[in-house]
């Protein structure tokens, strides 16, 4: 602009029309300019072929131009949020996770990356958490506005309702929290999620209490508005200690101790918070899911269009819509901690596969990779089955599972060898004699195994009138094992083809 102006003879206004059509990319706007800016270089007596050079970095500027101080504001904010990250990691993801509190879907997303970073996020509590995501000693803890149904004035009361003193119980709560500020469902999130487990009651007995401390703590405090109290709040007229102690006793009765399974109080936090903090429903049955697929749902972005994979994980969202031809078709997503797919099952309405996914159900889904809508990935479903291991298969995968990685307490691993990854000895199956004499059998398995190269020797035993006989294939028909493989052999074979 500066040098149209000085150079060029141009006006405040008509400079800033060129930065204009400069930063749009309208050359068509720009060629209207050219001979004017020409000109007025000439008669400041600019050389010709200088000019010509002014006019070429401008049409270079319209194809891409970063001015310097723009860079250079985005330079320092990478150094400092770099230097942030790396030397305040827990300072720097809860200033990170509170600016994204509004937006739902950005919390469970961060408090995944603090896993990975080795950080631990504890859960929300009313006497430790402010409005936001705070550091406590090498934690974060929750921060009390990104609760569902939890605003901001909700909060602004409990804050000031403790100044006085710890929360002890829900009836505590309720008397001392203002109940204009703070409403009945606000609470029922606050219990579930687990902001009221410091005062040492089960969720389900403060839920089963939240009726008689509401209205215990409702007239507390329209008493105390009035300036009435109890005849045994005067000082010690009949025992006044004792008395007063056994009214608060009769309007607090004790909190059940019964609790939820572990299931549904998981099940409440991701209602409440958007996310599993305390576990995830896959840490327990983690390394047996990994057993059963190729890959991680993080991974498939890098695998071809239409390639077919086998992956597991929760179902967190489902939903049907009727298309134009009147069949039903199923949108869901996928996750298995280490990243969120969605899924698609054309006729739903038709298809096996539809009754299978549900919300919070643990699935093993096979299905063709789509990378065609939007660059984004999806998983159009074949086949999809309950993921449900006996203890056996939990503590077996157990044992066989590599390390863990980096990602945290939360379960997930990126270390070790790959999710989909399964044992490192022979690929074992059994065929029939009959079968083992039918030539079309034998094309077809060759055909597998040409399929699935890898490292690991191929075992068949064979069953006989005079009992199993073991036969062992040659070294150009070594295989790599996985989910994909078996499943290809069960529908040649049939499920007992496959042996432990």
């Amino acid at each position: 602009m500066d040098i149209s102006r000085s150079m060029a003879g141009f006006s405040g206004t008509e400079a800033d029309d060129l930065r204009k059509a400069i930063g749009k990319k309208k050359r068509d706007l720009m060629a209207t300019m050219k001979d004017k800016f020409m000109e007025g270089l000439a008669k400041s007596n600019t050389a010709p072929n200088v000019a010509a050079d002014l006019w070429k970095l401008n049409e270079a500027a319209a194809d891409y131009s970063f001015n310097k101080s723009h860079a250079a504001c985005y330079g320092l904010i990478s150094y400092r949020t770099a230097y942030l990250k790396a030397n305040y990691p827990a300072e720097y993801m809860a200033a990170v996770i509170s600016s994204v509190m509004n937006t739902k879907d950005k919390v469970p997303f961060f408090v995944n990356r603090c896993a990975e970073m080795g950080i631990d996020v504890l859960p929300p509590d009313v006497n430790a958490s402010d409005h936001s995501f705070v550091v406590s000693e090498n934690a974060i803890r929750f921060g009390l506005d990104a609760v569902k149904n939890v605003g901001h004035a909700a909060v602004e009361a409990i804050l000031r309702a403790r100044e006085d003193g710890p929360i002890s119980s829900i009836y505590d709560f309720c008397e001392r929290v203002d109940s204009r500020a703070v409403n009945k469902r606000a609470i029922e999130c606050l219990i579930k999620c687990g902001a009221l487990d410091s005062t040492g009651a089960t969720r389900k007995g403060m839920l089963e209490a939240l009726p008689a401390a509401q209205a215990s703590g409702q007239k507390a405090q329209e008493d105390a508005q009035l300036g009435q109290g109890s005849i045994f709040d005067f000082g010690d007229l009949g025992g006044g200690d004792a008395g007063g102690a056994a009214v608060q006793a009769q309007a607090r009765p004790p909190i059940s101790a019964a609790e939820f399974d572990k299931t549904e109080l998981l099940a409440m936090e991701k209602e409440t918070l958007g996310t599993y903090l305390s576990s995830h429903p896959l840490t327990e049955v983690g390394p047996a899911l990994r057993a059963k697929v190729d890959c991680s749902i993080s991974e498939l972005d890098r695998k071809p269009d239409g390639a077919w994979v086998t992956v597991g994980g929760i179902v967190v969202e489902c939903k049907k819509i009727r298309t134009k031809s009147g069949s039903q078709m199923m949108f869901a997503t996928l996750d298995d901690v280490e990243g969120q797919v969605e899924m698609l099952v054309f006729k739903a309405d038709e298809a096996e596969s539809a009754q299978v996914i549900a919300p919070d159900a643990i699935v093993v889904v096979r299905g063709r990779i789509d990378h065609k809508d939007r660059g984004e990935t999806k998983l159009v479903v074949q086949d999809a089955q309950r993921f449900e291991p006996d203890a056996a298969e939990i503590e077996r995968a157990a044992k066989n599972a590599p390390p863990p990685g980096p990602r945290g307490p939360r379960g997930g691993s990126s270390g070790g060898a790959p999710s989909g990854g399964m044992s490192g000895g022979p690929f074992q199956f059994s065929i029939p004699a009959a079968k083992m004499a039918d030539p079309a059998v034998m094309e077809e398995l060759k055909a597998l195994f040409e399929d699935n190269k890898g490292e690991s020797d191929v075992h068949l035993v064979v069953q006989t009138s005079n009992g199993p006989k073991k036969l062992l294939f040659g070294a150009k028909y070594k295989v790599q094992q996985s989910p994909n493989l078996r499943y290809e052999i069960e529908q040649l074979l049939g499920a007992e083809a496959l042996v432990a």
